[in-house]
C-alpha cells in the first residue's frame, strides 16, 4: 500500500475496524517515511456487475452513483446517511447474489423504490419522478394512487407536498442511472 501523499511503500497500521455493516475493514495507516496518516479500505472483490443504461451504453455498476441519487432524493428528510448506505449495500448484495452479470439501470431504480417505499414518501416520489422520467403532475397522482392501493397509507400534509414540488424544480440526473 503506497502513501497517498509521498507514495512510499511501507507503512504501519495503527487502527482496524469493521466498515459498511461488516462488509469491509477500515485501517487507519501511518507513512514509515513521511509520518501522515490516512485511511484505507479493503472488501472482498465481487464480480462486477455491468448496468445496461437506457441509451444502451454499458458501464460497471458504481454505488457511489447510486448512493448520490439516494442521497439527494432523501434530503431534508431526516433520514440518517448510515442509513442510506444500508439501503445501498442492500441493493449491491442483492445484485452480487444474481447468476446474471447484467442488470438494467431501471431494475435497479425499481430496486430503489422498492427500499424507499416503506422508508419515506417524499423520497419515494423524488426518485421515482427522475427515475419514471415524470413529465407532469398527472405521473405524480398516479404514483400517489399506487402508494396508496399498495396498503401503505400515504397521508402527505402540505409541507411535504411543498418539498415535492420543490424537488421537481431542482431534479439531478445523479439520481438515475441511466
Amino acid at each position: 500500500m503506497r502513501c497517498p501523499f509521498c507514495q512510499f511503500p511501507d507503512n504501519r497500521v495503527l487502527e482496524s475496524r469493521s466498515a459498511e455493516s461488516g462488509h469491509s475493514v477500515r485501517r487507519r495507516r501511518e507513512c514509515l517515511r513521511c509520518g501522515r496518516r490516512f485511511t484505507t479500505y479493503e472488501r472482498i472483490e465481487f464480480v462486477p456487475v455491468v448496468v445496461l443504461k437506457r441509451s444502451g451504453e454499458r458501464e460497471s455498476f458504481d454505488r457511489s452513483k447510486l448512493l448520490q441519487g439516494i442521497v439527494t432524493a432523501c434530503e431534508k428528510t431526516g433520514i440518517p446517511h448510515p442509513q442510506l448506505e444500508t439501503i445501498v449495500d442492500e441493493i449491491e448484495a442483492e445484485l452480487q447474489q444474481r447468476s446474471a452479470r447484467e442488470v438494467s439501470s431501471n431494475e435497479i431504480g425499481e430496486l430503489v423504490l422498492k427500499h424507499l417505499q416503506n422508508l419515506n414518501e417524499v423520497a419515494y416520489i423524488r426518485f421515482a419522478s427522475v427515475h419514471r422520467q415524470f413529465k407532469g403532475i398527472r405521473d405524480f397522482v398516479e404514483t400517489l394512487d399506487h402508494l396508496q392501493s399498495s396498503g401503505d397509507p400515504v397521508s402527505l400534509d402540505a409541507r411535504q407536498v411543498d418539498e415535492i414540488e420543490q424537488s421537481q424544480e431542482v431534479e439531478t440526473p445523479s439520481m438515475s442511472h441511466s
